[in-house]
């Protein structure tokens, strides 16, 4: 398993499975962080080809008055390299961009696509019911922990593990 961080550059190689990290990014907790903590718990995933594409910087150059494109452009790449995307819609921010590019990628055929809800995001139920009519095969989960367990059935149909 390797990592990338936004604005690092990446380019698909064979075999990668780049797995893209779409989410709140400002006001809300750091999930992405824990995600990555967790799919690293996993031995297989950690020897696999899986490249996890994370758009929130450590450190974001608010007074750069390019960093905001640099930041877009990045993450529009990220999301067309992608094979998985995982949405958290977070708590603590309505997640305009993440509602528009999950709006976007929800009916895509090419991408395997996982989302979860944190409980007190505050438009929870409205992206229930869009999933619910645009895609049935798609299981919602409310932790990053059952999240993250749903990308290791998918990487690994055989194995039943669960990360603690």
């Amino acid at each position: 398993m390797r990592y990338i961080e936004a604005p690092k550059p990446y380019l698909l190689g064979f075999p990668d499975v780049p797995l893209f990290l779409a989410g709140g990014i400002t006001n809300c907790p750091n999930w992405q962080k824990e995600v990555v903590e967790l799919l690293s718990k996993d031995y297989d995933l950690l020897h696999s080809n899986m490249v996890i594409l994370n758009p929130r910087r450590k450190d974001f150059p608010i007074h750069d008055p390019n960093a905001s494109y640099e930041q877009i452009k990045w993450e529009w790449d990220k999301f067309q390299k992608a094979k998985m995307i995982l949405f958290w819609f977070s708590r603590g921010s309505l997640n305009p961009i993440v509602l528009f590019e999950y709006g976007k990628w929800m009916t895509s055929k090419s991408k395997t696509i996982f989302v979860g809800i944190d409980p007190k995001y505050e438009r929870k139920r409205d992206v229930e019911i869009q999933t619910e009519l645009e895609r049935l095969d798609i299981t919602i989960v409310y932790n990053l922990r059952d999240l993250v367990n749903q990308i290791i059935e998918s990487c690994y149909p055989y194995k039943k593990k669960e990360v603690d």
